[in-house]
């Protein structure tokens, strides 16, 4: 009990520079993000796959600007939530944070899923599920421990990441000096012979899916070092660094491919592996079999980070009243919230090895993963809207009105767009949490009551 009340009076530290808050969001995202996709994008748009990651950029742009606005006035551990409470009510706070926990709870459990599928298509002799526990337990341990100590083991895996990708990026140009294109220069940009407009927007409701991760970033407001505009420079930056990755490597990898799109498109089951064929064919094997390590070893580390967001998050819930209070503990020595830590984690896990009992249980995860933080993005304009233009009254047409209309009419978008099994587990989620929403008030309520007589 002494412990626990300790535990309770330990404020989260302030250790994190600029440069750790920005390795956690590219973490999160991947700089090899588009190598999963890459097939389906070029397939989608008919070569112009390298436009689709500048539009996709752009789009996301709307919503970095809106977190950068908000962690700069309510710089807090809850992100949305803090921020749909400060502009929408407590109500929507609870909500918003609510929906974004939907997608920080089962992203690291796709990461797990899919680092020990990889790891075990490399090395076959170790079963997936051994992988999967090993980077859970290597990676929970790491949360525990510290943030610090986190962000700086972060920074090398993160640094290999970067490393891969430059070699194939020089590997690459060589090859484009030596050989040429096997695709005009400009058709990454331009497309090949029939790309349409739709095509084109229809593959960026895809490619946007690769960013997401990124407003993690402000989940770590209160352990940034900095001043209150540290957390969205950060944001903006980790976007811009990550759309100029993702649109160089899809436009390498563009003019390289001697694979008309037409024929990606025609054998779906060739466009997941589309990137690594690529390099294979056109670079060298053996950059290929890097790639897919790095792909393998990559998504552990991303779910490392997604659990620190996780943790984060129901840690300011808790303390604002949406959760159990024992999950807004800190530990004296680590100054972590571990208890919300380890909750994530193991709700992670279960869902984890749920998912690798099913033969399509990463399909189904894939499909749901990304509705709650798209909800939440919606809500979280809204909230710029409430907090600045309802509250303030703020006359900033560009930053508190029109980007924020933008970029809600993105997510709600692509959100549209989603397959009906992601929206229905989506509203059946978002039920849930008006139901949990109403008992606490109705408890709230009936101690108020208490208190009073």
């Amino acid at each position: 009990m002494e412990e626990h009340e300790v535990e309770e009076r330990v404020a989260l530290r302030r250790t994190l520079s600029a440069r750790d808050l920005i390795v956690y969001g590219l973490l999160f995202i991947g700089p090899l993000a588009p190598v999963g996709v890459f097939g389906v994008l070029d397939a989608k748009s008919n070569g112009a796959v390298a436009l689709v990651y500048v539009i996709a950029t752009i789009a996301m742009a709307f919503t970095a600007v809106s977190y950068a606005q908000m962690s700069r006035v309510v710089p807090e551990a809850g992100s949305v939530f803090a921020y749909a409470s400060a502009g929408l009510g407590r109500g929507a706070g609870f909500l918003a944070g609510w929906l974004v926990m939907l997608d920080y709870l089962l992203i690291p459990s796709v990461a797990y899923l899919f680092s020990g599928i990889a790891l075990h298509a490399l090395f076959p002799a170790v079963p997936a599920w051994a992988f999967t526990a090993l980077a859970f337990v290597v990676t929970t341990a790491l949360n525990v421990s510290g943030v610090r100590l986190a962000a700086r083991v972060g920074l090398v895996v993160l640094l290999a990441e970067i490393v891969v990708l430059a070699v194939f990026v020089v590997m690459a140009v060589a090859v484009l000096i030596g050989e040429g294109p096997a695709r005009p220069w400009l058709s990454p940009f331009t497309g090949l012979g029939g790309t349409t407009t739709a095509a084109v927007i229809g593959a960026v409701s895809v490619a946007v899916l690769s960013f997401l991760g990124f407003d993690a970033i402000a989940s770590f407001a209160e352990e940034a070092s900095g001043d209150s505009r540290q957390v969205g420079r950060a944001v903006l930056l980790c976007l811009g660094v990550a759309g100029l990755l993702f649109v160089l490597q899809s436009y390498l990898a563009g003019v390289l491919d001697p694979v008309p799109p037409a024929e990606l498109a025609a054998h779906p089951a060739a466009q997941g592996t589309a990137f690594y064929d690529v390099t294979g064919a056109s670079v060298s094997p053996w950059l290929a079999t890097l790639m897919k390590i790095a792909k393998a070893v990559g998504p552990a580390f991303a779910a490392m980070a997604a659990v620190a967001a996780a943790g984060r998050l129901l840690y300011g819930m808790a303390r604002g009243g949406g959760l159990p209070h024992g999950l807004s503990a800190v530990g004296p020595r680590s100054g972590t919230p571990r208890v919300a830590l380890l909750s994530a984690g193991a709700i992670t896990l279960a869902v984890s090895v749920w998912a690798a009992s099913r033969d399509d249980g990463l399909d189904v995860l894939v499909s749901i993963v990304d509705i709650g933080a798209l909800a939440a993005f919606a809500m979280l304009h809204a909230s710029v809207i409430g907090y600045f233009r309802v509250r303030r009254g703020s006359r900033d047409w560009w930053r508190h009105l029109l980007v924020p209309v933008a970029g809600g009419l993105v997510a709600i978008w692509i959100i549209a767009l989603a397959a009906p099994l992601a929206k229905l587990v989506g509203l059946v989620w978002l039920a849930a949490g008006f139901i949990v929403l109403a008992v606490r008030r109705s408890r709230g309520a009936g101690r108020t009551r208490s208190t009073g007589s």
